[in-house]
């Protein structure tokens, strides 16, 4: 992770921050953090999964990309999940805003979906993804909370279960399952070659 300003600044500042490009940036303890690029499969798999949600009638309203979730962490002041899916009430919470981040006092959303980077254990986009994020968003106490890593071929599922995630992993032609979505029809292998 590279730093991309070193003032600090506040949630709202970060939210209307803007330098031209189109690099995706965290917040951590008040300082821009630059995230890394994201390869072509992790966008596909984000894409993928709207076509999924939609395909089993989850309005369009309620699919969150480059939407931000404030957080109370050490790590982070707001995350940048690769893909949400909102309640009615957390959309409502977003709906019209210029910049879209769901402030801690908003209405969770259902399911938040993390495709992690390659990388190995000891890098940071891993240690982001698997130990801190899980942490944050169970904080949060957002119900549902998917890893999905192509790197090593496999998706967890997170299902909230006493203020911590509780994680079943899915690979090859594992039937996925989502606590609250029982009826998506998809194995992990789908979803980890985003349907190709």
């Amino acid at each position: 992770m590279t730093v991309a300003a070193q003032k600090r600044m506040t949630l709202q500042e970060y939210l209307k921050y803007d330098d031209g490009t189109d690099t995706r940036y965290e917040l951590v303890d008040g300082v821009l953090v630059q995230m890394g690029a994201e390869s072509t499969i992790n966008t596909l798999i984000a894409v993928f999964l709207i076509d999924i949600f939609r395909s089993i009638g989850i309005p369009l309203v309620q699919i969150g990309i480059k939407q931000k979730i404030q957080v109370k962490s050490r790590y982070a002041s707001a995350r940048d999940p690769d893909f949400i899916l909102h309640t009615e009430e957390s959309f409502a919470a977003i709906e019209g805003l210029s910049e879209a981040c769901l402030k801690l006092n908003d209405s969770n959303p259902m399911l938040v979906a993390e495709v992690v980077s390659p990388g190995p254990e000891s890098s940071e986009n891993y240690q982001r993804d698997y130990e801190q994020k899980p942490i944050e968003y169970a904080d949060r106490g957002i119900p549902e909370y998917w890893i999905i890593d192509p790197d090593r071929s496999l998706i967890r599922v997170g299902t909230l279960v006493d203020d911590v995630y509780q994680f079943t992993e899915f690979s090859g032609e594992q039937l996925l399952i989502s606590p609250s979505f029982i009826s998506l029809d998809l194995n992990a292998a789908q979803v980890l070659n985003a349907g190709l």
